[in-house]
């Protein structure tokens, strides 16, 4: 089954996915899932990110720049676009069940941040494709 996502923030350079429901994505593709709650958006409302991370990888944390198996990833914000306090998310290895995603722009919400962290995989909707 697929759906359509549109993407509304500028996190990813394509704005409409094709997501194929209850397919699993792989390291380096697009995830669709579903926001667990808290900050800017409420409980539910889907997301497209890039999965970076899988379970048995190690999440490095220097300063605030993150590194996923010795791979630069991004750097965590001090201040969010509102003015909100961003505290970063978890380092360690990822445990079964659960996943790194990110987006390379610099304000994209992703897992750097505490807010979103390590998405579980029931959170997981399905892989995305981009059309544009």
């Amino acid at each position: 089954q697929f759906t359509l996502g549109v993407n509304v923030s500028p996190s990813l350079p394509e704005s409409v996915f094709l997501i194929h429901k209850g397919e699993r994505p792989h390291r380096g593709e697009y995830v669709a899932f579903r926001w667990i709650g808290g900050g800017p958006y409420e409980s539910g409302t889907p997301f497209v990110k890039i999965l970076e991370g899988v379970p048995g990888d190690t999440v490095q944390r220097y300063g605030r720049s993150f590194f996923v198996n010795g791979q630069f990833v991004s750097v965590a914000k001090r201040i969010g676009k509102r003015g909100q306090v961003l505290d970063v998310g978890p380092d360690g290895v990822i445990p079964a069940g659960r996943f790194y995603v990110h987006a390379p722009h610099p304000d994209s919400l992703d897992s750097r941040y505490a807010l979103t962290g390590w998405i579980d995989r029931t959170q997981i909707i399905g892989r995305a494709y981009a059309l544009f």
